[in-house]
C-alpha cells in the first residue's frame, strides 16, 4: 500500500497521507512521499491549487517516534519536507479530519487555509517528548493561547481552533470537508496565479525578514507579475464577462 495517495483533476494537486493504522505518523518513507508531491506540484504549470489531507482518524500525528526509537534518533532532529522548506508558494488547502498534532500541526500550519471537521484535535505536544515544533504557530494565535498549548502539550477542539484563527471553517463530517475544500479550491482558481504566489511568499517572509527586505521583493514581484501575459489576461476576462484562462507566465 502506498504511503501517499497522489492524483490531479482539475488544475488541483490532491496529496493524501496514507497510513491509517498509524494515524499517518511521519516516517522516512512518508516524508520522501509528501516532499516529492510538493515539489511535483510546485514545479507543474498545470496545477494551480493543492489539497492536502489524510486517510483515517487523523491529518498526521507527527513524526513516527517507533521508527526514530528504532533508529535511536533523539526528538527533535528528524527533518520535514514541508511546504515552506520546499518553497511552494502556489496555494495549499489543508483538510483536517481528526487529530492534528506536533509535526501533523506544523504542516497544517504550514498549508495557506485550513478546514476541519467537528471531529478535529489541534495539538504541539512535542514538549512532552523533549522538542517543540513550528514555532511560527505562535504568531498565528494569541501569544498566551499559544504558549499554553506549547507549555502544556495540550489538545484544543476544532472550535477552539477556529475561535484562535487557526482554521478556516469547521464542518459536520469528512464528506463536508472535501466539498468545502474544493469550493475553496474553485475561487482560487479564479485568481491570477503568479500574484496568489507572491502574496504568499511576502506573507510569509514576514516571519523572519525586516520590512525594508519584504518592500523590496514587493516591488521585484510587482513588476514581475505586471509583466506577464497572466496581467493582460485578467482585465480582458473581465471586459469579455467570461472566467480567465491562466498560463502562470
Amino acid at each position: 500500500m502506498s504511503v501517499l495517495l497522489y492524483e490531479k483533476r482539475d488544475q488541483i494537486a490532491y496529496i493524501t497521507l496514507n497510513r491509517p493504522d498509524s494515524l499517518n505518523a511521519l516516517n522516512n518513507e512518508l516524508i520522501e512521499a509528501v516532499g516529492n508531491a510538493l515539489v511535483d506540484y510546485r514545479d507543474d504549470p498545470s496545477l494551480l491549487v493543492a489539497i492536502m489531507t489524510g486517510t483515517g482518524r487523523a491529518f498526521s500525528v507527527g513524526a513516527d517516534l517507533k521508527e526514530m526509537t528504532a533508529e535511536g534518533q533523539s526528538a527533535g532532529t528528524r527533518p520535514l519536507r514541508t511546504p515552506i522548506r520546499e518553497e511552494v508558494w502556489k496555494p495549499i488547502i489543508c483538510a483536517i479530519d481528526g487529530y492534528a498534532l506536533a509535526g501533523g500541526l506544523g504542516m497544517a500550519l504550514q498549508c495557506d487555509i485550513r478546514v476541519a471537521t467537528e471531529r478535529s484535535r489541534f495539538g504541539d505536544v512535542e514538549t512532552r517528548v523533549s522538542a517543540w515544533g513550528y514555532l511560527n504557530g505562535i504568531k498565528m494565535m494569541p501569544m498566551g493561547e499559544a504558549l499554553y498549548m506549547f507549555q502544556t502539550g495540550s489538545h484544543i477542539s476544532a472550535d477552539e481552533a477556529y475561535r484562535l484563527g487557526l482554521v478556516h471553517k469547521v464542518v459536520p463530517d469528512r464528506e463536508a470537508m472535501m466539498q468545502e475544500a474544493e469550493a475553496i479550491a474553485a475561487e482560487i482558481r479564479l485568481c491570477a496565479p503568479l500574484a496568489l504566489q507572491a502574496v504568499k511568499r511576502l506573507a510569509y517572509m514576514t516571519f523572519s525578514h525586516t520590512g525594508e527586505e519584504v518592500n523590496a521583493l514587493a516591488q521585484e514581484l510587482k513588476q514581475k507579475v505586471a509583466q506577464s501575459e497572466d496581467a493582460k489576461e485578467g482585465p480582458r476576462a473581465f471586459a469579455e464577462k467570461r472566467k480567465p484562462v491562466w498560463k502562470m507566465r
